[in-house]
Formats: structure tokens, C-alpha cells, sequence
């Protein structure tokens, strides 16, 4: 309610043209709640707003805004303000955001930024989508070996202003090889006259520029830092990683593997921001061949018709031995993938994890059997014959659902592919037609078709 009465008011102070007041009330205000504040406007009062703020304000307000937002306020400035806006965005906030425009505006914008912007930005351009150099940014503080404490924090004061960080500074040799790290609080707690190499810690742990960015944000998770530097493969310092960039990377990670396990092609727009058609190419694909492989569970059935005329009520329980097959496969998967994703699983560990699947599902398929026979000779007074043709099939679905929801996730990964793909609608097509070649077959034996 205070948050609706804040917006309120500056909404007030904006039609009123109350500019001055206004930029004193805004000064004041968190830059996200500022840009979550601008998603609610019109576009005429955004970008009046946005014009209002004085530069490195906006600035930091325009890197919290959507992406499409972004794209509308650049296009509506002048050649001028758009440049003075990209070079007052961290350097990595601005290559993320020439990523996603279109290449006339790019142009635009980068003919009119200041040569150390555009160098800055083409270097994070050229590393590979999703690595660690496309993520870093190049605003870091850097010191000598041999300076003392006392110039280590004149220097932070002349550079830290437009650093992302400066909590943690780089110790460099003239080669810019990273020799260690010294943190602010050990330069605060040291004496003026102490040399930075005494005092810096040397053993550090550097990310390569080439590392994907889901081994990144493990990185943070393991040693549960809040900057870590890259390096590239003669260990020279050419950016850092912040801690905030790790949360939008988890976020997008998990977005992804939700998508891909619900068979979904996966999408970096927001779904209220994704058009119909667009929503449609990303689904059809696998829907489609979901659809083609799921007709292998039609001719299994057409193969055994004549044995189904003679026991017509088997046809009855095929959708509950598909449906549960599909659902232990599920969870397998999910288990096991995560578990590859949080490292928490090797290759060393599969034969453990088959053995553990095997024991489960057991236990799973006796208790879901057992409680299944009761029902069918109690409530649907089947004869015994029948009902341990469906119990015994029931077992038999869920010991090779679990067995492939946990192996073919691992098998994916060791080809190279994202085990997200193996999941739930994967493996309940492959677990339907398995089941069903089981249930014909050992209703054959017990019920002689």
C-alpha cells in the first residue's frame, strides 16, 4: 500500500510538471523500485520521466529495466543521449543490451559512444554466447604488487567511482597477470607504509573466459563468493563476475531446464511478451514428434487385437499401467537431472544410482501392486488371474520406468546434450510402449491368449 502511495505521488508531481521536486523525490527513491515504477507509465510519461533523472541515475535505472523498455527509450532519444546513456552502463549491462537490438540502432549508438565504450563492448561481443567473457564486465580495481597501502586506497578512490566493485581489488604484474586479491577491509585494517604484495592473498580462483556460465554460477555456489575475476588462458585479468549477474544466469538455467522438460523449445522472452505464433514454433516442434512416437503404443496395441477380444476388460486398465509408468519414470528423471546439474552426481556415481532406482522401484511397484489388487478384486470383482496380469505389469512399469528416467539423463549428458531434454514426456513415450509390450506378454503366459 505505501509503494502504490510513493507511485502515486510521483505521478502527481510528474502531471503537475513539478520537475525540480520531482528529481529531488526521485534521488531518493532505490533505482529498481524507480524502474519498476516506469513499467507502470504510459510511454509519453516514461520517457519523461527517464529525462528527468539526472545522468548516472538514469543510467542505473535503465540497467533494471526490461529489455524491450530499453529498446523503446533508445529509440526515442537522440543520437547524443542515447551514447551518454551507454556509457555511463557498466560495460557488461551494455553489451547484454547491443546483444538484443537491432543492428541499425547498435550502429547508431556505438558511432556516437566514446572509444573506450565501444572497445569495451566489442571485446565482451566477441566471446562466445552464455561464457564467462559475455558476462563479465571490465569495471574492476587493479593494483600494483609493489604500491603501499596508502596508494592502493588513493587509487581506489580515483577509479572505484565507476568500478561494479570494489570490495575486492586485483593484484597485477606489468604483464596484467593476476598475481592475487586483496580485499577493502584488510587495505582499511592495514598500515599506510605495508606493501600490497604482503598482505594479498595468492591463492585465487579465476574463471576462464570460455567456462559456460551454468559452471560459472557453480563456481559462485562452491565457493560462495561475490566476485570472482576471469582470466583468460595465459592468466591475465581481463574482467570480473558480480554476484548479481550469477542470480539472473541461475534464474535463466532453471527457466530453461523447465522448458526443455515440459518439451518446449526454449524462449529468453518473458511468456506475457511472447507473441502466439511465436509460442506455437517454440512447442509444435516437439509436440510433433511426440505425436509421431506415440503412435508406436497404437500399433503395439493393433498388434495384439485379437488377444484384447478375448479379454476385453485388459483394454480398461491400459491408460492407469501407462499413466503410472510415466509418472515413477518422471520422477526419476527430474531426480537425476537435478542432481546432474548441481554436480551432485558423476559418471562414477550411475552404477549406484541404478542400484538405488532398482531398490526403489521395487518397493514402489510391491506397495502400488498390492494396493491395486485389493481394488480390482474388492470393487471391480475381477478374477484373480486377471488382476495379477495387471499387478505383475504394474511392477514391471514402474522398475523400467525408474531404470530409464535415471539413465537416460545421464546418457544425454555423456553425449554432450542437456539431460533436461530426457525428461517426462521423453520417457513417458518410450516407458507407454514399454509397458505395454509387457502387459501383452504376461497376460499372454498367466491368462493363455
Amino acid at each position: 500500500m505505501e509503494e502504490t502511495n510513493v507511485f502515486d505521488e510521483l505521478l502527481t508531481l510528474l502531471e503537475n510538471k513539478e520537475y525540480t521536486k520531482l528529481r529531488e523525490s526521485l534521488s531518493e527513491h532505490n533505482d529498481a523500485d524507480i524502474a519498476a515504477w516506469m513499467e507502470e507509465l504510459s510511454e509519453e510519461h516514461m520517457l519523461k520521466l527517464f529525462r528527468i533523472l539526472t545522468k548516472d541515475q538514469a543510467a542505473d535505472v535503465f540497467s533494471y529495466l526490461d529489455v524491450d523498455l530499453q529498446q523503446r527509450i533508445i529509440g526515442a532519444m537522440s543520437d547524443k543521449e542515447a551514447a551518454g546513456i551507454i556509457d555511463n552502463l557498466m560495460a557488461d549491462d551494455a553489451a547484454d543490451l547491443m546483444e538484443e537490438m537491432p543492428a541499425n540502432i547498435v550502429k547508431r549508438i556505438l558511432s556516437n559512444a566514446n572509444a573506450d565504450t565501444r572497445r569495451e563492448i566489442n571485446n565482451l561481443l566477441r566471446y562466445p554466447e552464455d561464457s564467462a567473457g559475455s558476462i563479465m564486465t571490465v569495471e574492476y580495481v587493479d593494483l600494483k604488487e609493489s604500491s603501499t597501502v596508502k596508494e592502493a586506497i588513493d587509487r581506489i578512490r580515483r577509479v572505484g567511482v565507476d568500478s561494479e566493485t570494489i570490495n575486492v581489488c586485483y593484484v597485477l604484474d606489468s604483464g596484467r597477470h593476476l598475481l592475487g586479491t586483496v580485499a577493502l577491509r584488510y587495505l582499511l585494517l592495514s598500515d599506510d607504509d605495508e606493501i600490497i604484495g604482503d598482505i594479498m592473498h595468492e591463492n585465487v580462483v579465476a574463471l576462464n573466459t570460455l567456462m559456460d556460465q551454468e559452471e560459472v554460477a557453480a563456481q559462485f555456489k562452491k565457493y560462495d563468493f561475490t566476485t570472482m575475476p576471469v582470466v583468460d588462458n595465459e592468466n591475465r585479468l581481463v574482467g570480473i563476475i558480480t554476484v548479481d549477474d550469477i542470480v539472473d544466469i541461475m534464474e535463466e538455467e532453471a527457466t530453461e531446464d523447465m522448458e526443455k522438460m515440459a518439451a518446449i523449445v526454449p524462449s529468453d522472452k518473458a511468456y506475457m511478451k511472447t507473441g502466439v505464433l511465436e509460442t506455437y514454433k517454440k512447442r509444435i516442434p516437439w509436440l510433433l514428434l511426440l505425436m509421431v512416437s506415440a503412435t508406436f503404443t497404437g500399433a503395439i496395441i493393433k498388434s495384439f487385437e485379437d488377444a484384447l477380444s478375448v479379454c476385453a476388460v485388459l483394454v480398461a486398465y491400459i491408460p492407469m499401467l501407462m499413466d503410472t509408468g510415466g509418472n515413477a519414470g518422471g520422477q526419476a528423471s527430474v531426480t537425476v537431472i537435478r542432481g546432474l546439474s548441481l554436480g551432485e552426481i558423476e559418471y562414477s556415481d550411475v552404477p549406484g544410482v541404478i542400484w538405488k532406482e532398482v531398490r526403489v522401484a521395487v518397493f514402489c511397484g510391491l506397495t502400488l501392486a498390492a494396493a491395486n489388487f485389493v481394488k480390482l478384486l474388492v470393487f471391480d470383482r475381477l478374477a484373480i488371474p486377471v488382476a495379477l496380469t495387471i499387478c505383475l505389469t504394474l511392477i514391471s512399469a514402474v522398475l523400467m520406468a525408474m531404470l530409464i528416467g535415471c539413465m537416460l539423463p545421464v546418457g544425454a549428458k555423456r553425449l554432450g546434450f542437456d539431460p533436461a531434454v530426457m525428461a517426462s514426456p521423453f520417457i513417458t513415450t518410450i516407458v507407454d510402449a514399454l509397458s505395454l509390450l509387457a502387459y501383452f506378454r504376461i497376460a499372454t503366459m498367466i491368462l493363455h491368449l
